[in-house]
Parts: C-alpha cells; sequence; structure tokens
C-alpha cells in the first residue's frame, strides 16, 4: 500500500476591478480576466538549506575505534528542506557509518517536528564513512538494559547533540528560505573508482571478496564487474544561482580507515572541493546502492589514493554540473511519495540465542547481538521501514535502506528510461547488507550470516516497492518482474580498465 502526497494549487487570486464613473471594460480585457479566474496559476517552491558539525570528540567510541585526535576535517550533517509543494520535505545526508532501528526513527521524527511536516515526508541517510560514529537508540537501550557502563559504538550521546543542532539548524534555514524558479539535471561518468567487491567464477560462486582497499594484485587485475559508473546532479536555481546541488553515486567511501581519526573520508573530501569552487552553492552528497561496491580495484589503501580519489570524484561532480540542463519549476512539479513495506529478518536470527550472546558482549565488540537483536525485535513487533521517492519534474530520487546491492539501482533505472533515476541507500541501517536473492546462494561475505539481517525474499518486496514508487505501468509489470540480477545486466557496464 503506498500513501502519496501531490501538491494541489491553491485557489487563484481573485482580480477586483473598480467601475469609477463612465468607464467601460473592453470585452477583451473581460476575456483576460476570465481565462485567469478559471486558470489555476503555478505556486513557485522555496529552498532551505542546513549544515552542522557531526563530529565525535576525542575520546568517544567511533564505529571500531575511539578518537584519538581530531584533524582538520570535520564530518557534517548537512541537507535541504523543499518548502510549497503539500508540506515540507526533508534530505538529510550525514558522515557517519550507519543510522539504524529506533535511532532512525528518531532522526526522521525530530527533523520532520523541526520542518513542520511528518516523518514520511523526511529521508536520512549515512554516506557509510568507516573512521565515523554510528547510531542506534534501539541498540543502546538493549545494551543499557544489561546494566553495562560502557555503552561502546552504541552510546548515542553525540546523536542526540547533532539532532538538537539539526533542529536548530533546519528551523534557520527555514527563516532565510529562497524561493525556487529552476531545477537542473546532469550526469557523468565516473572512471577509476568503482569496482565490484564479490569476484565470482564461471559457475557465479563468489571465490573472493575485493574489499574498498585490496592489496592483491591478482584481485585488483580482476575487471570491474557490475557497477553503476554514473553520478547524477539535481541542482536547485534561483534564476542564474544555484542554490544546492544534490549528488548520487554508488560506492563504498573508504579509502583506508582505522586511524582513530574521524574522516569523511574521499567522498567528503570531493565535497569539500566542490564548496571551494562554488562557495554560494550547498553540495550534498548521497551513497547510492554501493553495498557489494568499492573501490578496490583502483586503492591499494595507501593514504596517498585518498586525495586521488577524491580529485577524480571531484571532477565528475564537476562535469556533471557542466552538462546540467535548467528547467522551469513550480510546485506542481514537485512530488512525494512513499511506501512501507516490511523486510524478512534473515532466518539465522535468533531472539533467545541473541539475548544470551548480549550477556557477554563488550563495548570493542563491533560485531554483536545489539543491533541485530534490535533490528529482529522490531521484525516481529510488525516494523515497517518507508521506501520513498522525490519527484522534481521528470527526476526521480529514490530513497532505499540498508546497504543495498547495486542491482537494486541498476533495476530501478532500467524500469523507467523515460525518467531520470537516482537512488540512495545507507537509509535505515537496522538491515546490514541487502543482497539480491541469487546472491544469497552464491556466497561471500555481503550475504553472510554476519553481515546481512534480511532473508532472499528481500528482493521481491524491495522491487515492488520500488515499482509502486516509479508508478510501473501494469503493461509493464510482467517485464520488470524479472530477478534484479536479469534486469540489472541490461543496464550495467562491465569494463576491463
Amino acid at each position: 500500500m503506498m500513501s502519496r502526497f501531490l501538491f494541489q494549487p491553491l485557489a487563484p487570486f481573485l482580480l477586483t476591478v473598480c467601475l469609477v464613473g463612465s468607464i467601460v471594460i473592453p470585452n477583451s480585457l473581460l476575456a483576460q480576466t476570465e481565462t485567469a479566474e478559471s486558470e489555476p496559476q503555478p505556486h513557485h517552491i522555496r529552498l532551505a538549506t542546513f549544515d552542522v558539525d557531526a563530529t565525535p570528540p576525542v575520546g568517544s567510541m567511533m564505529a571500531y575505534d575511539r578518537v584519538k585526535r581530531v584533524e582538520e576535517m570535520t564530518l557534517r550533517a548537512r541537507g535541504i528542506v523543499i518548502l510549497g509543494a503539500d508540506a515540507p520535505i526533508v534530505l538529510c545526508a550525514v558522515d557517519w557509518i550507519g543510522i539504524g532501528n529506533e535511532g532512525h526513527d528518531q532522526f526522521r521524527s525530530r527533523l520532520a517536528k523541526a520542518a513542520g511536516t511528518t516523518p514520511e515526508r523526511v529521508a536520512v541517510h549515512t554516506l557509510h564513512q568507516h573512521d565515523a560514529p554510528r547510531c542506534d537508540f534501539s541498540a543502546e537501550q538493549l545494551v543499557n538494559d544489561t546494566g553495562k557502563s560502557d555503552l561502546g559504538p552504541y552510546d548515542s550521546s553525540l546523536a542526540r547533540e547533532v539532532l538538537n543542532r539539526l533542529t536548530d539548524a533546519v528551523t534557520e534555514g527555514i527563516a532565510s528560505a529562497k524561493e525556487v524558479t529552476h531545477a537542473g539535471w546532469g550526469t557523468a561518468e565516473v572512471k577509476k573508482i568503482a569496482s565490484n567487491r564479490r569476484l565470482q567464477d564461471e559457475t557465479g560462486q563468489v571465490f573472493a571478496t575485493r574489499y574498498t582497499a585490496c592489496r592483491d594484485p591478482k584481485l585488483r587485475a580482476e575487471p570491474d564487474g557490475t557497477i553503476d559508473p554514473e553520478l547524477t546532479s539535481l541542482t536547485f536555481f534561483n534564476g542564474d544561482q544555484a542554490i544546492a546541488v544534490i549528488t548520487h553515486y554508488a560506492c563504498h567511501p573508504q579509502s583506508y580507515y582505522r586511524t582513530g581519526v574521524p574522516s569523511p573520508d574521499f567522498p567528503g573530501l570531493a565535497r569539500f572541493i566542490r564548496g571551494q569552487d562554488r562557495p554560494d552553492v550547498m553540495h550534498v552528497h548521497f551513497n547510492g546502492a554501493g553495498g557489494n561496491i568499492g573501490a578496490g580495484k583502483y586503492n591499494d589503501g595507501s593514504p596517498a589514493n585518498r586525495l586521488i580519489l577524491a580529485q577524480r570524484l571531484a571532477d565528475a561532480m564537476e562535469a556533471a554540473a557542466q552538462s546540467t540542463e535548467k528547467f522551469a519549476l513550480s510546485a506542481n512539479d514537485v512530488g512525494w511519495s512513499f511506501a512501507p513495506v516490511a523486510l524478512p529478518p534473515a532466518p539465522h536470527l535468533d531472539a533467545d540465542a541473541l539475548r544470551e550472546k548480549l550477556r557477554s558482549w563488550n563495548s570493542t565488540d563491533y560485531w554483536g547481538s545489539p543491533d541485530d537483536l534490535a533490528w529482529l525485535l522490531r521484525c516481529q513487533n510488525g516494523h515497517k521501514i518507508d521506501l520513498s521517492c522525490l519527484s522534481v519534474g521528470d527526476v526521480r530520487l529514490l530513497h532505499m535502506p540498508g546497504e543495498l546491492f547495486v542491482e537494486y539501482q541498476l533495476a530501478a533505472k532500467a524500469m523507467r528510461p523515460d525518467l531520470k533515476v537516482a537512488m540512495a541507500a545507507y537509509g535505515d541501517y537496522g538491515p546490514g547488507y541487502i543482497g539480491t536473492a541469487e546472491a544469497y546462494s552464491q556466497g561471500g561475505y555481503e550475504t553472510s550470516a554476519r553481515a546481512s539481517k534480511v532473508a532472499p525474499e528481500v528482493e521481491s518486496v524491495l522491487m515492488q516497492g520500488v515499482r509502486t514508487l516509479l508508478e510501473v505501468p501494469e503493461e509493464q509489470q510482467l517485464e520488470s518482474d524479472q530477478p534484479v540480477e536479469s534486469a540489472a545486466e541490461e543496464t550495467a557496464e562491465v569494463p576491463s580498465r
């Protein structure tokens, strides 16, 4: 079932004409007046931006390690609020590894309250940097309930501070929102960053994982594999002045990590470079469906590669900006839809076993029962995740949960070749990795019990949600019902650079 909110124009202004003395109104003017009264007049939208520091302090726990020091580059939580297209719409991107379960709910709820809208009209995503915090209020509560004094990576005190900063920033941003007259769409090919992490033999079985930092020359020599090399760019304008640009690209964002120093890594550096080139424009970047994508073919983990990868991504952002084609925009052209879905929990998750394991959990365990149990309990309680879609003219920005495989993104684009489709993953981090149905029988880290908290049936649930959001015509439903792997093959690029 899908809930949809689309803008309905307000009644047009009434033209009042005062007749003085013997003045006669020409029939032509009366006809123009009747036309103006009968035709709804378009209303413009306004755009607010917000940006706050989300850097953890020295001594606090990130996803893997405690913070040793903080350097020049901060982590950011930033985004936009679209006003005038029915209730406000909020898009937020955070430089953290993940925000899951009740943490994700709270981020959406607090941002919604600050913007004067509902949580269903708020999309919150992380970029998935690894030298960065995580947030999961559900897991935090489970650890609290055991009486442990050290909550490790589940200590959400920073998250609550950032939420306060965000709500203040959203309120301030709305007070100074700018009118939007145009939007623009651009794309560019990203060269020598993304490669598929799952290396498969001729039978389809995974024989090795090419992680985002790969030092094995044999693995790096393998082809790129299935990727989406396209970076997309949606820009909002006031006349000729760009206000904000929203970019999407699918790839794990690590160059190197486990340093004890918070870092936005190469996507954050690329965003910073573009911000220096265009200081009057808010740059908001989202990670696409990059769960099985990394920079391993082009990155051996050496520190020098961070700036190289950042510059390549920044070059693609600039190329997308150069290719941007503007189009007039009114509130009639902007829409929001969402589809609540219940994702099937992985069969290996057992509540009793996870509760028992929680007793021996300690703060240095990144992998453990708190987040697994939190996710399972939410599934058992009937929790649903909102998939959502922002419509701007013929542009569609899809918002999805977890560490989604790139095949979902490629399949979504193939469903509606008449539209300009982009996808942001790493929304609710609760499910962990989300593979295709076929991938769960092929082996590999991403679909292992350690990494994924959902069952293979997740594919059919998510793809039906995407079809609903993209309004795939019924006559095309059977064609788009093919497995994600097959649909993705039609749009994937598999170069052997």
